[in-house]
């Protein structure tokens, strides 16, 4: 079973930054497939929740004194959900992900950001990562493992035939158009059951009815071989009016909870890379104007999700490789040079863990969200605020290249030996200055 819940901790209890991890996964047990800070208040940090009945793998071993030298690497967390201005809608962070991909050796990013159903523009530096293995990767956990290519296996949920044509037409199209390795597709004999649900939050999670038709579904493609997982489901419990919301580009994305949830579940249950997509797209919405908000379009003009699930999940890196995967390069929390995130919504794993170990997080005010979880409000240090995302492409690209920041801003602070200190106060002209400013 897996369900969400809304944890409140008396703040005045937390040890703000560095404490939330600890009491979030006291509160649920181990058994968390998902979590971050929804909201801080004077009194509270409320944490928002999701979990399984069945307890969570865990991943004991550090990698912190693993080093993989040679590759620079940056991560950028755009959440699903919580209404990004950029990325949260169908693909719409794609061309700063690719700006971002050019300052360094590999930029993670999670699947949402690139998404856009038959639309995917993924540079050959961008790792295409489910948000599970980011959070594992800052908390200094595993390795990731860059396969030369991946064997992937298709999850289908059981629908009407009409449904069923289109998926197996869109997973034929990308093999024939983008020469992606898919051999093994398996229907599932019951529905999957992946719901839509709006937290206390005002953010869109999920839950699953039947998480062992998942897992069977899962077992049985693991079987044959795949390294790679993709699902497509029949979303219920959609909010009509939100989605039409969304696609006047006024509400968050109502999908993007349950596929967070959905691949959470499988990559902690299997250890292999997995994303979910709409088996249909959401069409017959009361909508103002026929032509949507641009950031939109790439999903409402295509009539499944499934095509760039395909596309991404085609490179997306290992945790654990599988027997067969050629791995043609290794990286881990030693190669991260910054974590990069929309400036409200600093409450999750990855800016947590970078603020422990001692990694900048870029943070991008022009990326709002619902949220209002800002630096200030968790009192994290080693943070820079940026404006937008070229911005933060520029900070990265110092960061990358060894410049200390403060060389680049003016004005630029003199640095003198205290006995000349001592001097330059002294003399007369300083004297006078030091009197005129105290006036």
């Amino acid at each position: 079973m897996i369900e969400n819940k809304q944890l409140r901790f008396d703040r005045s209890k937390v040890t703000l930054p560095h404490g939330i991890p600890e009491v979030a996964e006291e509160a649920t047990q181990g058994h968390a497939l998902r979590w971050y800070v929804g909201q801080i208040t004077p009194e509270e940090v409320v944490v928002e929740a999701t979990v399984d009945s069945e307890k969570i793998g865990e991943f004991r071993d550090s990698v912190e004194d693993r080093f993989h030298p040679g590759r620079s690497v940056a991560i950028s967390i755009i959440p699903t959900g919580i209404g990004c201005s950029i990325g949260g809608y169908a693909g719409d962070a794609a061309p700063v992900t690719r700006l971002l991909s050019s300052t360094v050796d590999y930029l993670v990013t999670n699947p949402n950001a690139v998404n856009a159903s038959d639309f995917a523009q993924i540079s050959d530096n961008v790792l295409y990562t489910e948000g599970y293995c980011i959070d594992l990767l800052c908390r200094g956990k595993i390795d990731l493992y860059v396969p030369h290519a991946n064997s992937i296996g298709v999850i289908i949920e059981k629908s009407s035939d009409a449904r069923l044509d289109l998926a197996f037409n869109v997973v034929n199209a990308v093999r024939a158009v983008h020469g992606v390795d898919i051999q093994h597709c398996v229907v599932t004999d019951r529905p999957i059951g992946s719901r839509c649900v709006k937290n206390e939050s005002g953010a869109f999670v999920g839950t699953v009815d039947h998480p062992e038709v998942l897992s069977q579904a899962c077992e049985s493609l693991l079987a044959r071989g795949v390294h790679a997982i993709a699902v497509t489901t029949n979303v219920q419990d959609l909010p009509f009016d939100d989605y039409a919301l969304h696609f006047a580009g006024q509400a968050p994305n109502p999908v993007g909870g349950v596929e967070a949830i959905i691949s959470h579940f499988i990559v902690n249950r299997y250890r292999v890379p997995a994303a979910h997509a709409p088996l249909q797209n959401v069409k017959d919405l009361a909508l103002e104007s026929p032509i949507v908000d641009a950031r939109g379009a790439g999903e409402f003009t295509s009539l499944s999700g499934l095509a760039c699930v395909l596309m991404g999940l085609a490179r997306a890196p290992h945790i654990a490789p599988r027997p067969g995967t050629r791995v043609r390069d290794v990286i881990n929390l030693n190669n991260v040079v910054a974590v990069v995130a929309p400036a409200s919504c600093l409450g999750g794993i990855p800016t947590l863990f970078a603020a422990r170990y001692g990694i900048p997080t870029i943070a991008v005010r022009d990326n709002e969200t619902i949220l209002s979880v800002t630096r200030q409000e968790l009192r994290l240090e080693n943070v820079i605020d940026v404006g937008s995302y070229a911005e933060a492409a520029g900070v990265l690209l110092a960061l990358e290249q060894g410049i200390a920041l403060q060389s680049i801003v003016r004005p630029l602070e003199t640095l003198r030996y205290p006995a000349r200190i001592r001097s330059a106060a002294a003399s007369p002209a300083v004297e006078m200055a030091l009197a005129a400013g105290a006036r």
